[in-house]
């Protein structure tokens, strides 16, 4: 398997989405704090995707 380097956008999103996650795990966000697990699993997600995609 070849790793390629993921898009800008691809990038940003899943880095403001792990922050976003981090985030409602450590401070309580009454709206995001039960899905900080979820919102942390699309980044990473989202990151490998990006990695293992050519174009993603």
């Amino acid at each position: 398997m070849k790793i390629s380097k993921p898009t800008n956008i691809v990038f940003w999103i899943s880095f403001v989405l792990g922050i976003i996650g981090l985030l409602a795990k450590l401070v309580a966000i009454p709206v995001l704090s039960p899905f900080a697990f979820w919102i942390l699993l699309v980044a990473f997600v989202l990151l490998v995707l990006g990695n293992t995609m050519k174009g993603f």
